[in-house]
């Protein structure tokens, strides 16, 4: 009769621990399942992760190459073709544009980075726009149709 205080578990459903270390008798003992020699088979063993045996590490193998500008600055960048378009589909009417129109409007997404017209596409409206910077390209196509590139 099965009561609480003599359940067994089933016979071969639990395994024993292995216990290495207790004498040859046993099959474990002497090296304890450890091999022969090496840091491997000595008690306090710990490799890095990225220890690769002496063995000239990956990470030094590799050669470093390339260089970061330090004082580069990154700019939201939007063409004139872009703007064009916008006016044709009707989402700019106003003549005078400011990074802060283009930014208001979602057409720039980057508040912190400075704003930069760049020359690529046609323009066929005069417009009096404000920016950061202008490409060479960019402020001719403006100044040409009698409108002004204005560096804020």
């Amino acid at each position: 009769m099965d009561i609480l205080s003599n359940l067994k578990y089933a016979e071969g459903s639990r395994k024993r621990k292995k216990r290495v270390g207790r004498g040859q008798g046993s099959g474990f003992g002497g090296t304890s399942t450890r091999g022969e020699n090496g840091a491997k088979s000595r008690s306090g063993n710990k490799y890095r992760a990225w220890f690769e045996g002496g063995q000239m590490p990956l990470q030094r193998r590799v050669p470093k190459f390339g260089f970061k500008n330090v004082n580069r600055i990154e700019f939201n960048t939007l063409n004139l073709g872009k703007i064009q378009k916008l006016i044709d589909d009707g989402k700019i009417t106003d003549t005078a544009l400011s990074a802060k129109f283009f930014l208001d409007f979602g057409f720039v997404k980057d508040s912190k980075k400075p704003l930069k017209i760049l020359g690529n596409g046609d323009l066929k409206t005069k417009l009096e726009i404000s920016a950061n910077s202008f490409s060479k390209s960019a402020k001719e196509k403006i100044e040409n149709l009698g409108g002004k590139a204005i560096i804020i």
